[in-house]
Protein backbone atom coordinates (compact mmCIF):
# COMPACT_ATOMS: atom_id res chain seq x y z
CA UNK A 1 0.00 0.00 0.00
CA UNK A 2 1.28 3.48 -0.88
CA UNK A 3 2.39 5.87 1.84
CA UNK A 4 0.06 8.90 1.97
CA UNK A 5 0.47 11.92 4.23
CA UNK A 6 -1.03 15.41 4.30
CA UNK A 7 1.27 18.36 5.02
CA UNK A 8 0.10 20.14 8.18
CA UNK A 9 2.74 22.86 8.35
CA UNK A 10 1.80 26.52 8.58
CA UNK A 11 4.08 27.60 5.70
CA UNK A 12 5.16 25.94 2.42
CA UNK A 13 8.27 23.78 2.76
CA UNK A 14 10.72 22.22 0.35
CA UNK A 15 9.60 18.68 -0.34
CA UNK A 16 12.96 17.01 0.32
CA UNK A 17 13.30 18.91 3.61
CA UNK A 18 9.83 17.90 4.79
CA UNK A 19 10.36 14.24 3.95
CA UNK A 20 13.62 14.36 5.91
CA UNK A 21 11.95 15.96 8.91
CA UNK A 22 9.05 13.51 8.99
CA UNK A 23 11.47 10.59 9.34
CA UNK A 24 10.17 8.76 6.26
CA UNK A 25 13.60 9.03 4.66
CA UNK A 26 16.62 11.30 4.54
CA UNK A 27 16.80 14.35 2.28
CA UNK A 28 19.21 12.50 0.04
CA UNK A 29 16.88 9.51 -0.22
CA UNK A 30 13.97 11.86 -0.90
CA UNK A 31 15.86 13.44 -3.79
CA UNK A 32 16.47 9.96 -5.26
CA UNK A 33 12.81 8.97 -4.97
CA UNK A 34 11.70 12.24 -6.54
CA UNK A 35 14.20 11.90 -9.39
CA UNK A 36 12.83 8.40 -10.10
CA UNK A 37 9.27 9.74 -10.34
CA UNK A 38 8.06 7.85 -7.27
CA UNK A 39 6.60 10.84 -5.41
CA UNK A 40 3.42 12.77 -6.15
CA UNK A 41 1.59 15.74 -4.66
CA UNK A 42 -2.19 15.75 -5.01
CA UNK A 43 -1.85 13.13 -7.74
CA UNK A 44 0.79 15.02 -9.75
CA UNK A 45 4.20 13.36 -10.11
CA UNK A 46 6.97 15.60 -8.78
CA UNK A 47 10.50 15.54 -10.19
CA UNK A 48 11.95 18.70 -8.62
CA UNK A 49 13.35 17.99 -5.11
CA UNK A 50 13.16 21.71 -4.39
CA UNK A 51 9.43 21.83 -5.04
CA UNK A 52 7.52 23.22 -2.07
CA UNK A 53 4.55 21.43 -0.62
CA UNK A 54 1.71 23.70 0.48
CA UNK A 55 -0.36 23.37 3.67
CA UNK A 56 -3.16 20.88 3.11
CA UNK A 57 -1.58 19.20 0.10
CA UNK A 58 -1.23 15.40 0.14
CA UNK A 59 1.98 13.58 -0.66
CA UNK A 60 2.07 9.99 -1.91
CA UNK A 61 5.02 7.61 -2.11
CA UNK A 62 4.08 4.82 -4.50
CA UNK A 63 4.60 1.09 -3.91
CA UNK A 64 8.02 1.05 -5.56
CA UNK A 65 9.18 3.87 -3.27
CA UNK A 66 7.97 1.85 -0.30
CA UNK A 67 9.93 -1.19 -1.48
CA UNK A 68 13.05 0.95 -1.90
CA UNK A 69 12.77 2.12 1.70
CA UNK A 70 11.75 -1.24 3.16
CA UNK A 71 15.26 -2.55 3.72
CA UNK A 72 17.50 -1.07 6.35
CA UNK A 73 18.39 -0.88 10.00
CA UNK A 74 16.69 0.70 12.99
CA UNK A 75 18.52 2.14 15.97
CA UNK A 76 16.97 2.54 19.45
CA UNK A 77 18.55 5.41 21.38
CA UNK A 78 18.14 7.17 24.71
CA UNK A 79 18.75 10.70 23.46
CA UNK A 80 20.08 13.23 25.96
CA UNK A 81 19.05 16.88 26.09
CA UNK A 82 21.21 19.01 23.79
CA UNK A 83 21.17 16.74 20.75
CA UNK A 84 18.88 17.24 17.75
CA UNK A 85 17.04 14.30 16.21
CA UNK A 86 17.48 15.03 12.52
CA UNK A 87 19.35 17.32 10.15
CA UNK A 88 21.08 19.88 12.41
CA UNK A 89 21.19 23.61 11.94
CA UNK A 90 24.64 25.21 12.17
CA UNK A 91 26.08 24.81 15.64
CA UNK A 92 23.74 21.97 16.62
CA UNK A 93 24.86 18.39 17.38
CA UNK A 94 22.93 15.51 15.74
CA UNK A 95 22.01 12.44 17.76
CA UNK A 96 23.73 10.19 15.21
CA UNK A 97 27.07 11.37 16.67
CA UNK A 98 26.30 9.18 19.68
CA UNK A 99 26.28 5.99 17.60
CA UNK A 100 29.79 4.86 18.45
CA UNK A 101 31.04 1.44 19.51
CA UNK A 102 31.68 2.81 23.01
CA UNK A 103 28.02 3.81 23.41
CA UNK A 104 26.58 0.59 21.99
CA UNK A 105 24.57 -1.84 24.09
CA UNK A 106 24.35 -5.42 22.83
CA UNK A 107 25.42 -6.90 19.51
CA UNK A 108 25.74 -5.28 16.11
CA UNK A 109 28.25 -2.96 14.53
CA UNK A 110 27.74 0.80 14.58
CA UNK A 111 26.29 2.18 11.33
CA UNK A 112 28.83 3.63 8.91
CA UNK A 113 29.50 7.35 9.17
CA UNK A 114 27.70 8.01 5.88
CA UNK A 115 24.67 5.84 6.71
CA UNK A 116 21.32 7.56 6.25
CA UNK A 117 19.32 7.13 9.45
CA UNK A 118 16.58 9.77 9.73
CA UNK A 119 14.58 10.01 12.96
CA UNK A 120 11.24 8.19 13.05
CA UNK A 121 9.34 10.83 14.95
CA UNK A 122 11.27 13.82 16.20
CA UNK A 123 12.34 14.47 19.77
CA UNK A 124 13.18 18.11 20.44
CA UNK A 125 16.67 19.25 21.38
CA UNK A 126 15.47 20.17 24.87
CA UNK A 127 13.70 16.81 25.37
CA UNK A 128 15.22 13.40 26.06
CA UNK A 129 14.39 9.73 26.00
CA UNK A 130 13.37 7.13 23.42
CA UNK A 131 14.36 7.95 19.85
CA UNK A 132 14.21 5.71 16.78
CA UNK A 133 16.52 6.33 13.82
CA UNK A 134 15.93 4.12 10.82
CA UNK A 135 16.45 3.51 7.13
CA UNK A 136 13.56 1.02 7.19
CA UNK A 137 10.57 2.57 5.43
CA UNK A 138 8.20 -0.09 6.76
CA UNK A 139 9.09 0.82 10.34
CA UNK A 140 8.69 4.51 9.51
CA UNK A 141 5.22 3.91 8.09
CA UNK A 142 4.21 1.82 11.11
CA UNK A 143 5.32 4.49 13.59
CA UNK A 144 4.44 7.79 11.89
CA UNK A 145 2.29 6.84 8.88
CA UNK A 146 -1.24 8.25 8.59
CA UNK A 147 -2.77 4.89 9.48
CA UNK A 148 -0.52 4.35 12.50
CA UNK A 149 -2.31 3.63 15.76
CA UNK A 150 0.84 3.52 17.89
CA UNK A 151 0.70 5.77 20.92
CA UNK A 152 3.66 7.52 22.52
CA UNK A 153 4.16 7.93 26.25
CA UNK A 154 5.95 10.81 27.97
CA UNK A 155 6.86 11.82 31.51
CA UNK A 156 6.59 15.59 31.84
CA UNK A 157 7.67 17.77 34.76
CA UNK A 158 5.93 21.14 34.84
CA UNK A 159 6.00 24.44 36.69
CA UNK A 160 2.64 25.96 37.60
CA UNK A 161 -0.61 24.92 39.26
CA UNK A 162 -1.89 21.57 38.02
CA UNK A 163 -5.66 21.96 38.45
CA UNK A 164 -8.43 19.57 37.48
CA UNK A 165 -9.60 22.15 34.95
CA UNK A 166 -6.14 22.21 33.36
CA UNK A 167 -6.01 18.41 33.22
CA UNK A 168 -9.45 18.29 31.64
CA UNK A 169 -8.42 20.74 28.91
CA UNK A 170 -5.19 18.85 28.27
CA UNK A 171 -7.16 15.64 27.78
CA UNK A 172 -9.63 17.13 25.35
CA UNK A 173 -10.59 20.49 23.92
CA UNK A 174 -7.33 22.16 22.91
CA UNK A 175 -6.47 23.45 19.45
CA UNK A 176 -3.08 24.05 17.86
CA UNK A 177 -2.65 25.99 14.62
CA UNK A 178 -6.42 26.16 14.24
CA UNK A 179 -6.89 22.39 14.36
CA UNK A 180 -8.47 20.33 17.11
CA UNK A 181 -6.11 17.93 18.85
CA UNK A 182 -6.96 14.29 19.25
CA UNK A 183 -7.91 13.25 22.80
CA UNK A 184 -4.89 12.63 25.02
CA UNK A 185 -4.51 10.55 28.16
CA UNK A 186 -3.03 12.84 30.79
CA UNK A 187 -2.61 11.83 34.42
CA UNK A 188 -0.92 13.47 37.39
CA UNK A 189 1.57 11.07 38.94
CA UNK A 190 3.35 13.51 41.27
CA UNK A 191 2.68 17.07 42.41
CA UNK A 192 4.49 18.56 39.39
CA UNK A 193 4.80 15.53 37.12
CA UNK A 194 2.35 14.41 34.45
CA UNK A 195 2.11 11.37 32.21
CA UNK A 196 1.04 12.06 28.62
CA UNK A 197 -0.04 9.35 26.15
CA UNK A 198 -0.56 10.77 22.65
CA UNK A 199 -1.63 9.27 19.35
CA UNK A 200 -0.30 12.16 17.26
CA UNK A 201 2.92 14.13 17.14
CA UNK A 202 2.40 17.77 16.26
CA UNK A 203 5.37 20.14 16.44
CA UNK A 204 6.37 20.64 20.11
CA UNK A 205 2.87 19.48 20.97
CA UNK A 206 3.16 18.80 24.69
CA UNK A 207 5.02 22.02 25.43
CA UNK A 208 2.46 24.05 23.50
CA UNK A 209 -0.46 22.21 25.12
CA UNK A 210 0.92 22.99 28.56
CA UNK A 211 1.42 26.66 27.67
CA UNK A 212 -2.27 26.89 26.76
CA UNK A 213 -3.27 25.88 30.31
CA UNK A 214 -0.67 28.02 32.09
CA UNK A 215 1.98 25.37 32.69
CA UNK A 216 5.66 25.49 31.74
CA UNK A 217 7.43 22.28 30.81
CA UNK A 218 10.63 21.88 32.82
CA UNK A 219 11.53 18.37 31.68
CA UNK A 220 10.13 16.07 29.00
CA UNK A 221 11.10 12.42 28.53
CA UNK A 222 9.66 9.97 25.99
CA UNK A 223 9.56 6.49 27.50
CA UNK A 224 7.53 4.44 25.02
CA UNK A 225 6.56 4.19 21.35
CA UNK A 226 3.76 1.65 20.94
CA UNK A 227 5.06 -1.69 22.29
CA UNK A 228 8.65 -0.45 22.41
CA UNK A 229 9.81 0.82 25.82
CA UNK A 230 12.90 2.80 26.75
CA UNK A 231 13.48 0.40 29.63
CA UNK A 232 16.93 0.36 31.21
CA UNK A 233 18.79 1.82 28.21
CA UNK A 234 21.04 4.47 29.73
CA UNK A 235 21.11 8.04 28.50
CA UNK A 236 23.45 8.50 25.55
CA UNK A 237 23.47 4.76 24.75
CA UNK A 238 22.02 3.01 21.70
CA UNK A 239 21.26 -0.47 20.41
CA UNK A 240 19.87 -2.22 17.35
CA UNK A 241 16.14 -2.91 17.18
CA UNK A 242 15.60 -6.66 17.50
CA UNK A 243 13.62 -8.67 14.92
CA UNK A 244 10.88 -9.37 17.45
CA UNK A 245 10.61 -5.67 18.32
CA UNK A 246 10.38 -4.77 14.63
CA UNK A 247 7.62 -7.33 14.14
CA UNK A 248 5.71 -5.92 17.12
CA UNK A 249 5.93 -2.37 15.69
CA UNK A 250 5.01 -3.32 12.15
CA UNK A 251 2.10 -5.68 12.83
CA UNK A 252 0.02 -3.18 14.79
Amino acid sequence: MSFVRTFDGAEPMRLNKWLGQTGVCSRREAEGLIADGLVSIDGETVRDPGRKIEPGQTLTLNDRAQATLASGVTIVMNKPVGYVSGQPEPGKVPAVRLMTAANRVGEGAPPSRDASLPPIGRLDEDSHGLLLLSSDGVVAKAVIGPQSELDKEYLVRVDGRVSEAALSRLRHGLELDGRQLKPARVTQIELQQLRFVLTEGRNRQIRRMCELVGLEVIDLQRIRIGPLKLGSLQEGRWRHLTPSEREALVRR
